[in-house]
């Protein structure tokens, strides 16, 4: 499958993943809020006015900071410039942004991607391995007690067992046409170059990434699950531009969703040594870029694709800074 892409393109999931996790708190709730498909969302999670004083309270506290600036919080297992807030939005409140609420009682569960029933903690250990393109916390680790906790304390009230209205992304009828990658172009431009930049790589702010980068090194691997171009488009669709969830149409979410996932990006840590073996073993699905030709070259080359799991030399031996 060849496929003509524009660098141009790729700015779209910074905008999509990128401002969110800067930007919550300073813009208004309404404006932050999507409003998801489907069932309607009533479950509201607990302020941070509500975490209590005590040990509880502080490792809430610290699972939050960590959820807001992992880099900062927990480097020693981070690769990348994301941070665990691009994608579920407002800290992981958000409905329909994959909110941390719906996903602690959703576990334990059997996962297709491993093949074996999930504890919650082993859940978050895949978001280091694939979208923080970094080391899983061992289990137990300070960082996934915290993470547990606060997402715990987010879903004070929840039933367990039951898919809570607002878990994942809603989900997205297919486009009318067969995604276009010149058209999602047009969208990039129109909604999202002024805050990523032409190259989508992008940007800081006085040494602090706004908006991070969308694929190249300093973004998430091809394992992560936004590299699906189907939960990119659903996302995309239900929370992008920021703030103004639901006005990109069907088409223009699947258009643009294929154009971001048909860019470079860290390789896949489970990698078999060779392209094809791994597209057949992990990635065969039509939502899938990994393998396929773009530009005249193989996308998961590894002479082509940033390693995995870069995390800097520095941060492996990196304490994790508590909560004060």
């Amino acid at each position: 499958m060849k496929i003509r892409t524009s660098y141009a393109v790729a700015g779209l999931l910074a905008c999509v993943v990128g401002a969110s996790g800067w930007l919550v708190g300073r813009l208004p709730a309404f404006a932050l809020a999507a409003e998801p498909a489907g069932r309607p969302v009533t479950f509201q999670p607990p302020p941070d006015s509500a975490i209590p004083q005590g040990k509880f309270g502080d490792m809430v506290r610290l699972g939050e900071r960590i959820f807001r600036e992992p880099a900062t919080y927990a480097p020693q297992f981070v690769g990348n410039q994301l941070r665990c807030s691009n994608c579920h939005l407002q800290a992981g409140r958000q409905a329909g942004a994959a909110p941390m609420w719906a996903a602690y009682t959703a576990y334990p569960a059997y996962r297709s991607k491993n093949g074996h029933v999930n504890s919650f903690e082993e859940r978050l250990q895949g978001c280091f391995r694939y979208s923080m393109n970094g080391k899983p916390p061992p289990l137990g680790d300070t960082v996934l007690v915290a993470l547990e906790t606060y997402s715990y304390f987010l879903a004070k009230g929840l039933p367990t067992g039951e898919d809570a209205p607002g878990r994942s992304f809603p989900t997205l009828p297919k486009p009318q046409l067969p995604a276009d990658y010149a058209r999602g172009a047009q969208v990039y431009v129109q909604s999202c170059a002024s805050c990523h930049g032409p190259q989508g790589q992008g940007q800081s702010s006085g040494g602090k990434v706004v908006f991070p980068p969308l694929w190249g090194p300093q973004s998430f691997n091809w394992g992560a699950g936004m590299t699906s171009i189907k939960s990119a488009a659903e996302f995309i669709r239900a929370n992008m531009p920021l703030g103004l969830g639901g006005t990109l149409s069907v088409q223009q979410a699947w258009d643009v969703a294929t154009y971001m996932d048909s860019q470079v990006r860290p390789q896949d840590p489970r990698f078999t040594g060779d392209v094809e073996q791994t597209r057949k073993k992990f990635h065969n699905t039509p939502f899938s870029m990994y393998g396929q030709t773009v530009n005249g070259a193989v996308l998961g080359d590894p002479t082509a694709t940033p390693p995995d799991g870069t995390v800097p030399v520095a941060a492996t031996a990196a304490p994790v800074q508590q909560a004060d």
